[in-house]
């Protein structure tokens, strides 16, 4: 999926609309080493403010699923770089799981984030995607024990994705503590790469993550800021903002 250390980014599809997505996936691809793209969805708990209202801006454009599978189309016609899609469980159960995985494939993804599907649920979507060969990605937070994170290990066939504070995405001024010690621990449990994400916003955030054993980092929230602010002319200031946290 990524080589280590790999710099994570996330945009949500159809911010401000499809068009300017693509736009801005070419941007990021400049300097990063997977794209992770949010299909929007209407109520994404795992969210903060900043990417709750990508989302509502995606949604009042008329972004379909669809939709998304067509950008990533198009992306692969410019570039192999890895993208990762992410979800809630409703859109993919709407859609039917075989068909959602199979045309995320055939669209050119290389992984999927299905942020409220628990792993101890997941049987049936494993059995999919093993059979699309497409890599699975599960989520951890700091109070994720022992066990469950074996467990979430060994379902995650692409890397695992670390939670490193308790709560929603949104930048913040510092790294979480919390997110060391999960890394600490992660390393000592979990075999496939560990990339750490919610909270992540700085180069040196990235440097401390990477320095403390994080094979990969994403970086989110202060990229959806860009757009916000920027709109559709939001690609050189993205593209500076990725250069800025591509440290190594």
């Amino acid at each position: 999926m990524f080589i280590r250390p790999a710099l994570i980014t996330f945009i949500t599809a159809g911010d401000p609309n499809i068009k300017a997505t693509l736009d801005f996936m070419l941007a990021l691809d400049k300097y990063a080493d997977v794209i992770e793209l949010g299909i929007p969805f209407s109520d994404p708990m795992a969210d903060g403010r900043t990417i709750q209202k990508a989302n509502v801006r995606a949604l009042k454009a008329g972004t379909k699923v669809k939709d998304v599978f067509e950008i990533v189309k198009e992306f692969r016609e410019h570039s192999d770089t890895s993208v990762v899609l992410m979800t809630y469980y409703n859109p993919v159960y709407r859609r039917g799981v075989d068909r959602f995985v199979k045309e995320a494939k055939d669209a050119g993804a290389n992984g999927l984030i299905i942020v409220d599907l628990p792993v101890e649920e997941a049987s049936e979507y494993l059995n999919i995607c093993e059979r699309y060969k497409m890599g699975t990605i599960f989520l951890a937070a700091p109070n994720t024990s022992d066990e469950r994170l074996r467990l979430i290990d060994e379902a995650s066939s692409a890397f695992v994705y670390l939670i490193s504070l308790y709560g929603t995405t949104g930048a913040r001024e510092r790294v979480s503590k919390l997110a060391f010690k999960l890394i600490k621990r992660a390393k000592r449990i979990c075999r496939k790469p560990l990339a750490v994400g919610f909270g992540v916003s700085k180069a040196e955030h990235v440097s401390e993550l990477l320095k403390a054993g994080a094979d990969g980092v994403v970086v989110g929230s202060a990229l959806v800021e860009i757009i916000e602010k920027y709109g559709e002319e939001a690609s050189e200031k993205l593209k500076k903002k990725v250069k800025e946290l591509k440290i190594l």
